[in-house]
């Protein structure tokens, strides 16, 4: 196993089979909770990371979920769609007036909550014209972007990262890189070809400069020898596990696509609108891809709603279906995502996201310097990663876990990503008294379970 890989190999998140969890449904669930449960498992097929569910919600709203036996937890996972946190009145207004004007708009017309969120989102975009796509879901949208590229450059292959995520649909997990979806599923979309990333302290190419050379001298290796390469695929912050990329290395990948005539996409999926302190990840990259994909909090952590944004350029195949999805232009959907990016331009959301970001990251660092399983503090905006190391430097998995579960006794919920990386991603809506209550809870978990013997 090569360094770093002992994290990408434990997959995109935490799942439910823990043995603590049998003492969270004994100790947070009545008697009604355990029955919804059990049905729920009759009837859903069991996968790991969602089947079979800690527990049974009755509402959700703002920054705190309730579950039907009155449990409150304070939500820093949201499945990185709650931006807004839950319920946000502006969205839920435009998606009821949608609802009441157009709830479904067939694909031979279109209407005026489409065009006004494709103007939106393409006029946010440097380096224009760009025009777009909508999808019901993000991995659908990065279907559309490999085939675009494709397309576009006249070529077949697509490369990305060993451990990346880019949707569970059998053509996203075969440009994907977590072994977690693709392991035992038989034979992916063929042409897909994967290089480790680059790990900031724990990079296998042994690079020593910030910039990470050897790891992109790499990158252009491989997609200069073989030549055939339609485009390269990446997150631009690994989300999962808040892994940073080196400084100055997107704008070094842009000038090697450009060299080369390789596609660059951008999945910002989980990103989606202002959690890391701008609208877009990218722009605080010195990159702009010739591909961005969005989805998750695009509809207002409510509706499904994904996009694929590309040059304007590359609008020459009509003759073919890129996209042609039933709900791609959805009235209620786009709605949803117009009110959004209001929510975020009038309460100054990006903004406030650096600045709580910044507070809860030195928040989180005094706890590195009382508990020496907190090995290293990572974020970006309010998107932040607290990795968790035994003495020897191996991933404390077993303690990652126990936190968690200490942590949802006491109402704060979160993921953990890579087995080892407490994952904290809270609504940039939060108020600053519920982020100090979940940073209580926080130190009070570590105090539990450093003090386990």
């Amino acid at each position: 196993m090569e360094p770093g890989e002992e994290t990408v190999a434990r997959g995109e998140g935490d799942v439910n089979l823990s043995p603590r969890r049998e003492a969270y449904v004994a100790q947070h669930l009545d008697a009604a909770a355990g029955e919804i449960l059990a049905a729920d498992a009759r009837w859903f097929f069991r996968q790991s990371l969602s089947t079979p569910c800690l527990d049974v919600l009755a509402s959700a709203h703002g920054s705190r979920l309730v579950t039907t036996s009155g449990h409150r937890l304070l939500d820093f996972h949201g499945n990185g769609l709650h931006q807004l946190g839950h319920g946000h009145p502006k969205v839920i207004a435009a998606i009821e007036q949608a609802l009441a004007e157009l709830p479904f708009s067939p694909r031979r017309f279109t209407n005026r909550f489409a065009v006004a969120l494709a103007e939106r989102l393409c006029g946010a975009m440097a380096e224009g014209p760009w025009k777009l796509l909508l999808a019901p879901a993000g991995a659908l949208a990065v279907s559309t972007a490999v085939k675009l590229a494709r397309l576009v450059t006249g070529r077949h292959k697509i490369l990305s990262f060993w451990g990346s995520f880019h949707g569970a649909s059998l053509d996203a997990i075969s440009v994907g890189g977590e072994p977690l979806f693709r392991r035992g599923i038989g034979p992916l979309l063929p042409a897909t070809e994967h290089i480790p990333p680059p790990t900031r302290g724990r990079c296998r190419f042994g690079c020593s400069d910030e910039e990470h050379s050897n790891c992109l001298a790499y990158l252009a290796y491989v997609l200069e020898t073989e030549g055939d390469f339609a485009a390269l695929i990446a997150e631009p912050v690994r989300w999962t596990t808040v892994e940073l990329p080196p400084p100055g290395y997107w704008r070094r990948v842009r000038e090697i696509c450009d060299r080369l005539g390789v596609l660059l996409i951008f999945d910002e999926i989980p990103s989606c609108l202002g959690r890391t302190g701008r609208l877009f990840v990218h722009q605080q990259l010195d990159a702009v891809p010739d591909i961005l994909v969005l989805g998750k909090g695009l509809g207002g952590g409510v509706f499904p709603l994904a996009a694929m944004l590309a040059r304007a350029a590359f609008d020459r195949f009509p003759e073919t279906a890129l996209g042609h999805y039933t709900h791609e232009k959805s009235a209620p959907g786009c709605a949803a995502a117009l009110a959004a990016l209001e929510v975020i331009e009038e309460e100054d959301l990006c903004t406030r996201a650096s600045r709580l970001g910044a507070i809860l990251l030195t928040r989180l660092a005094a706890l590195r310097s009382r508990f020496p399983l907190v090995r290293e503090i990572r974020g970006i905006g309010l998107h932040l990663g607290v990795e968790l190391r035994q003495a020897d430097g191996s991933p404390a998995v077993e303690a990652a876990e126990a936190v968690l579960y200490a942590c949802l006794d006491r109402g704060l919920s979160f993921k953990i990503g890579g087995g080892n990386v407490l994952v904290l991603s809270p609504p940039l809506t939060i108020p600053e008294k519920e982020l100090e209550e979940a940073l209580a809870i926080l130190e009070a978990a570590f105090e539990e379970v450093s003090d386990t013997p």
